[in-house]
């Protein structure tokens, strides 16, 4: 809104001293930010009260796990403090034109609306299991098909694409000159197929090597392919921010290292000079991105005030499918949904954890008669806490004496920290 409001300002010939730092992407970032901070703390604290006064608390079963039971009572459903916190900082600073902005809003409030929904079922209506799988599965994936079909579809969302031209052809503003071998490169802005892939010398894989047909059946098939793509990442980011929120502060902070991987990748990708100094693709309007995850790190950062061990209050799946949902539309709006194995790693491992304990458990169990686990409980994390006996065979011997949850949640901080700076070295591996 300031940033429209300035903008009105400007075309009625109005200025003064300061005016255009909002035109400066990197002001409005950390404007964006610190705003996010501010309203997290401050409002957090009177929407903590509020859900104390509404018994809005956490209940606990006793799973053997250290610190668990003085958990009880806890208030839930923090998530509010982080999505309000979030598009505070996104309306009064992000270009609301944007389609990617459009877009990220759009997603937070579906995630939001979703975990809400999930939360409310389990705290008021007295139902532990809270929405069904099924239905929020179904949420997820209506999100994906959106954002999809709005990257299919919109004329908005293109990137520039490379050519080598003929030495005939003189340079032009839509032209670079390869300073190493002297050719000539052409850009054009289309729309697209093609992502950012590691290893490889132009970082780039394109969805239509995957349709079977060519032609324009091929055209349909490779859209078809992307979307689905889309829908499968989204989905999968949801749900594994989900599983990681176990610890104080493990959730929240993981993502604001990853939410500042992804700031730095938007505002490379969408900055024509610093892209092609990069090699990397350059995808016009995408700079925006970068102000809305300035704002989702600070409202992390201000939540874990509240977050942080031993928690005033949790996140609930009203933060966790957001701050999931975020992530996930984000790297596919900059085509780095390929980086995300590495630098989600941890959501990454602790649905990995989840899905091969199941399928471990249940293979042992119809081979044998005596279901084997891998680890003495998943996810992951509370494999480290768990201090009860293993009601059964276990393959990797959980710790003795069980870890503190809060040096568990600091290892995989430092863990999260080295998956995001080797995101980043990604960009100039090839």
């Amino acid at each position: 809104m300031i940033y429209h409001l300035f903008q009105f300002l400007e075309s009625r010939g109005v200025d003064f001293p300061g005016m255009g730092l909002v035109n400066f992407l990197s002001f409005r970032a950390m404007l964006a930010g610190i705003t996010a901070v501010l309203v997290a703390m401050f409002a957090g604290k009177r929407i903590i009260a509020w859900l104390q006064k509404q018994q809005i608390g956490e209940t606990v079963r006793d799973l053997g796990l250290e610190g668990q039971i003085q958990k009880k009572g806890t208030p839930t459903m923090g998530g509010i403090i982080i999505i309000v916190s979030i598009l505070t900082g996104v309306l009064l600073f992000c270009d609301l034109t944007n389609i990617y902005i459009i877009l990220l809003i759009v997603s937070t409030l579906w995630c939001g609306a979703l975990g809400f929904a999930d939360d409310y079922i389990k705290v008021f209506k007295k139902r532990k299991e809270g929405m069904s799988e099924k239905g929020k599965l179904l949420g997820q994936i209506v999100l994906g098909f959106i954002v999809g079909l709005s990257v299919w579809m919109s004329p908005d969302i293109v990137v520039r694409e490379k050519h080598e031209v003929k030495d005939s052809i003189k340079r032009t503003l839509e032209t670079e000159t390869n300073v190493t071998t002297g050719r000539y490169m052409q850009e054009d802005v289309v729309k697209s197929t093609k992502t950012t892939i590691p290893f490889v010398k132009d970082h780039e894989f394109d969805y239509r090597w995957l349709s079977p047909v060519k032609g324009v059946w091929g055209w349909y098939f490779k859209w078809a392919i992307y979307v689905l793509m889309i829908v499968l990442v989204i989905t999968a980011c949801s749900n594994g921010t989900n599983l990681t929120d176990g610890l104080d502060g493990l959730a929240a902070g993981t993502s604001a290292l990853v939410g500042i991987v992804l700031g730095i990748i938007a505002w490379l990708g969408g900055n024509l000079i610093d892209s092609n100094f990069l090699n990397i693709m350059y995808i016009p309007g995408s700079g925006e991105i970068a102000i809305f995850m300035s704002a989702f790190v600070g409202a992390l950062i201000g939540f874990l005030w509240y977050n942080s061990f031993p928690a005033q209050v949790f996140m609930g799946d009203t933060g966790s499918l957001t701050i999931g949902g975020i992530i996930g539309v984000s790297a596919v709006l900059m085509r780095k949904e390929l980086l995300l194995p590495l630098l989600c790693g941890i959501f990454f491992v602790e649905s990995l954890s989840v899905l091969l304990q199941r399928m471990w458990f249940r293979h042992t169990r119809k081979r044998t008669g005596v279901g084997t686990r891998i680890w003495s409980m998943t996810p992951l994390h509370h494999h480290y806490q768990d201090k009860k006996a293993p009601d059964g065979p276990v393959l990797i011997p959980k710790p003795i004496p069980p870890q503190h949850e809060a040096k568990i949640t600091v290892r995989f901080w430092i863990v999260g920290i080295i998956l995001a700076i080797s995101t980043l070295a990604l960009l100039k591996i090839r």
